[in-house]
Formats: C-alpha cells, structure tokens, sequence
C-alpha cells in the first residue's frame, strides 16, 4: 500500500512540475509579448510626438514670416509718407498711405490740391515701395 501511496505521490508531483513548467513557459511568453507590444506603443506614442514636433515647428516657422511680411509692409508705409514729406512739391498733409503685405498693394488715398501732385505722389509711392504694386486714390482738390 505504500508503494501504491508513493507512487501516486511521485505521479502527482510529475504532473504538478509538468503544469508548473507549461505555465511558466506561458508567463514568459506573455512577458516577451507584452513587452513587444509595449515598445511598439511606444515607438507610435514617439513618432506621433515628433510629427506634432515637425507641425508645430511649421507654423512658428509660418507666424513668423507674417510678422516679417507686416513689419516690411509697415516699414514701406514710413518710407513712402516720409518721401511724400519730404518732397517739396507735394502737399502730403492729406495723404494717407496704407500697405497690404499679403497682395503687395501700397494704397495712397487722401486728396492734394493738383493732378501734377498726385502723379508725382504715385511716381514716388512706386519708387519708394519697389515691388509693390501702387494703387493711387489720391482726389484731386482745390485747398482754400
């Protein structure tokens, strides 16, 4: 009887080395699985990182040359109405000048007292704003 007891001793701790090595097999296996399927979640959580990195670059890259463009734009209106002052034969004391970066459109509007003067206000608007387009909406009027 003992050795009946004992051989179903020895069967049942087989089985239980047998169970506990299939399942440590399974542990480790779920542990490589579960460690590739992290890094891989990883890697996507880092590449989705750099390219919202690469966009946001993008557009400080874009906000900055507007501010370029409006500071050029402000910078031709100055020297534009500080040309039309400094011209001798023009009264500029009504003139307005406005620049408009994103057409590239310098605006004269206002009114001077001849048509000489508003040609001559055009002819330095362009020469002063060069690659602008000049758009002269100067009025032609009489000053008492």
């Amino acid at each position: 009887m003992r050795s009946v007891h004992n051989g179903l001793l020895a069967l049942t701790a087989a089985g239980f080395l047998a169970f506990a090595s299939v399942a440590c097999d399974n542990t480790a296996r779920g542990v490589k699985d579960d460690a590739a399927t992290a890094q891989e979640e990883a890697k996507e959580a880092g590449d989705a990182a750099k390219a919202e990195g690469k966009d946001e670059a993008e557009d400080a890259a874009r906000t900055a040359g507007d501010a370029t463009a409006a500071v050029d734009a402000a910078t031709e209106t100055l020297d534009v109405k500080s040309a039309l002052m400094a011209d001798s034969t023009i009264d500029a004391s009504d003139i307005n000048v406005d620049t408009y970066h994103e057409t590239k459109t310098l605006v004269l509007k206002g009114s001077v007292p001849t048509s000489a003067q508003k040609e001559e206000a055009g002819r330095i608007a362009a020469r002063e704003a060069e690659g602008y387009k000049v758009d002269n909406q100067l009025v032609v009027k009489a000053r008492n």
